[in-house]
């Protein structure tokens, strides 16, 4: 097989459009059809395989096929990665959100009264608006407001979370 580069130019132009069309439709996205083509050609000049001359299109469509499998092995493998990365980071963020609760459940029950504890459980995890709290619990809704602005300032402090 002779190597010039008149040659290499002729049977990329002729083969060209067939390895495309066929990496194309394995890998489904013309930059990586486009790079396994390449792939295959930049390989087959520093190489320089001895393919007869009858079978150099096969030789050539076997080799883009093969490229092709690895991109998407590669692409398969990129996916799994980042799944497991965000699995990961997401198990991460639970715990850190799990233990940011139990500081917070531990500063609620070290740092307020019980009457403050009770009205931060009406109106945040019962969700009752100030009145509804106010009449639970037989108190006026500036006492509740009170009780809820002391709490947080309290909460805030102990944790040192700015406004």
């Amino acid at each position: 097989m002779d190597y010039s580069k008149q040659w290499f130019e002729r049977l990329f132009k002729d083969n060209y459009p067939h390895m495309y069309r066929m990496a194309f439709s394995m890998v489904e996205n013309a930059d990586d059809a486009k790079d396994a083509v390449h792939q295959v050609f930049t390989q087959m000049w520093k190489g320089k395989p001895k393919v007869n001359d009858n079978s150099t299109r096969g030789y050539l469509l076997a080799a883009t096929r093969n490229q092709c499998l690895h991109i998407m092995r590669q692409r398969q493998l990129k996916q799994q990665m980042e799944a497991e990365w965000q699995r990961d980071e997401e198990e991460r963020r639970d715990e850190e959100r799990e233990e940011l609760l139990q500081q917070l459940q531990q500063v609620i029950d070290d740092n307020l009264t019980e009457q403050d504890r009770r009205v931060l459980q009406l109106h945040y995890n019962e969700e009752m608006t100030y009145a509804e709290t106010a009449t639970v619990l037989g108190i006026s809704t500036a006492a509740v407001n009170k009780h809820i602005t002391r709490s947080l300032a309290k909460i805030r402090k102990t944790l040192k979370i700015a406004k």
